[in-house]
């Protein structure tokens, strides 16, 4: 080894880790590079193991990208799997190695190391959380057992603990291999990423796509049949997937005396250097930066952490790269619908005591004309009063993740609700419209901002009807109305309310929809102008509301507030 070449260790042989040592290769062809991983394969695609259980990935092996065998012989990286590093002499510069296969230990030496354990999924300490028919899912192999075991004969009812990403993607995938499929989850919705009043449609599709969604009730016991919630109720269960979250994998970081940060991850410096100077850390187990919060945090995604290697792997031969931070963009398949999302939500600007307002806006994904074109719900958050985007979500059809990913950029760069209004984007019938959602959705925003119009959306129209006998004003056409309408409202279509504005009342608020919020915009801009200060737009409208209460009236048996629902 030549005296500007050095010894790389790295723990950890998946995304981060592997990341690591690949850069590491193509700055330093000399370098020495050992790649110690306690599994049995490394550079898997772990955000790829739920599509196993549905026949999508055929086979087990497909999901492994690169075997220590190639990855010698391509990129001359000794990677080695079923070793597990048990201590670390920072001194020395060592580490200990147990082989879990000869159970033989030995010593190792190293001039940088970086640690790449991940997260570890929790386990509930329940009865019965150890049982063999309950797994949990972190590896090729864990899927692999599980796949096993599910498509055994008897299995026919799997729980699946926790409504976050995981969690998701293998409802779905299991009921698409047939199985009757339950999703528990101890808050009153599934993907927290979400707000309240956008998440409706998922469990919606959830609910059409007959997977049984237990909310607001916490698991207490598994047994051999099945599973027990809080609230005393029990589901049939021959497998049981524990897909609660995950916590940073910091045994051996704590062990040696590195420092663990505010978030129990492991602290980091910019360039991704521990406390120990010679020890770097990237991926699920580190603590990261909210360049939003300016605070902070943990974030379990294969995108930071590629990001984080190269960071570390540069600086260690001395290239600096600039910290921006992360803002936590994300997406998941549901069935026929897509879910994304970046930045902060509602839940997260209130415990930030952020000054924010919102706009919800629908869409089409595409020209109205084009066959398969299809609504697109979206929320934007945005600062008060600078117009600094903070967050957006959406759900849809279409390419939603497309629509995100722009506002994720903006948001990265600082974007403005200006900025986002302005945005050039691609347009054809085929792709999109003229004026995009995304555009639209600013110009909304803008409006709100500016005080131009007043807005509530679909979450909080049923606090309003029940607690408050809003007055509703519909202002579809008849034809519209007959077809399903909110009890109580009057319908006053856009068409005739220049006529009849002695039946609206301007002593207090009068709230405006249609079908998706652009007619009863254009009817609340005029009304204001006409004497009308309390007239409020209803964002989501008749489509958005729709979808909000249908889950919880057919689950919950609870009264609907509208005659007939409309999902067109």
């Amino acid at each position: 080894m030549s005296e500007v070449s050095k010894k790389v260790v790295v723990v950890g042989g998946v995304a981060g880790g592997m990341s690591v040592a690949a850069r590491v290769r193509r700055l330093d062809e000399q370098a020495e590079i050992v790649v110690f991983e306690r599994g049995r394969h490394v550079s898997f695609s772990n955000c790829a193991l739920p599509f196993h259980l549905s026949g999508m990935i055929p086979r087990a092996e497909q999901l492994v990208l690169m075997t220590p065998e190639l990855l010698r012989k391509r990129h001359a990286i000794d990677a080695r799997v079923r070793h597990e590093v048990v201590d670390i002499d920072r001194a020395a510069r060592t580490v200990t190695v147990h082989n879990l296969d000869s159970d033989e230990t030995f010593e190792e030496e190293y001039d940088v190391l970086v640690l790449s354990p991940g997260a570890v999924p929790i386990r509930p300490d329940i009865p019965g959380a150890t049982a063999e028919h309950v797994f949990t899912v972190r590896d090729v192999t864990d899927i692999d057992h599980i796949k096993r075991h599910v498509d055994q004969p008897h299995v026919t009812d799997v729980v699946v603990v926790g409504g976050g990403y995981i969690g998701l993607e293998m409802a779905e995938n299991l009921k698409h291999a047939g199985k009757n499929v339950t999703v528990v989850e101890m808050r009153d919705q599934v993907l927290t990423r979400l707000d309240e009043d956008i998440v409706q449609l998922l469990h919606h599709e959830l609910l059409d796509q007959g997977v049984r969604l237990v909310l607001n009730d916490a698991l207490t016991k598994i047994g051999e049949a099945g599973v027990t919630v809080a609230s005393g109720t029990t589901v049939p269960a021959q497998a049981v997937i524990l897909a609660i979250g995950v916590r940073p994998e910091t045994t051996l970081a704590q062990q040696v005396g590195l420092k663990i940060g505010d978030t129990g991850a492991i602290w980091v410096d910019r360039h991704y250097r521990t406390s120990d100077s010679a020890i770097y850390a990237v991926g699920d187990a580190i603590e990261v930066f909210n360049q939003l919060t300016h605070k902070p945090s943990r974030l379990a995604m294969a995108g930071p952490a590629q990001r984080q290697a190269r960071a570390a792997a540069d600086h260690i031969y001395g290239v600096s790269q600039r910290q921006t931070g992360v803002i936590g963009s994300s997406v998941v398949r549901v069935f026929s619908l897509t879910a994304a999302s970046t930045g902060l939500n509602e839940a997260e600007c209130i415990q930030e005591h952020m000054s924010y307002d919102k706009a919800y806006v629908i869409g089409q994904d595409k020209v109205n004309l084009m066959p398969d074109s299809k609504p697109m719900h979206l929320k934007l958050l945005f600062e008060v009063p600078t117009g600094r985007i903070l967050g957006a979500q959406a759900v849809g059809v279409g390419n939603v993740e497309k629509r995100i990913d722009v506002i994720a950029t903006l948001i990265m760069m600082g974007g403005t609700l200006e900025d986002m209004r302005d945005l050039e984007l691609c347009y054809s019938p085929l792709y999109s419209t003229a004026k995009d959602v995304v555009n639209n959705a600013a110009l909304v925003a803008l409006n709100v901002l500016n005080q131009e119009v007043h807005q509530v959306t679909v979450g909080d129209l049923r606090r309003l009807i029940v607690e408050e006998d809003a007055f509703v004003i519909d202002v579809r056409e008849p034809v519209e109305w007959e077809r399903g309408h909110i009890k109580g409202a009057v319908n006053i279509p856009m068409s005739q309310f220049r006529d009849r504005l002695d039946e609206i009342p301007k002593d207090r608020p009068v709230y405006c929809h249609c079908r998706i919020g652009q007619r009863s915009y254009n009817v609340v801009r005029a009304l204001n102008q006409l004497g009308f200060p309390n007239a409020v737009n209803i964002g989501g409208s008749y489509l958005g509301f729709s979808h909000h209460e249908y889950f919880h009236d057919v689950a919950d048996d609870r009264e609907s507030l509208v005659t007939e629902y409309n999902f067109r």
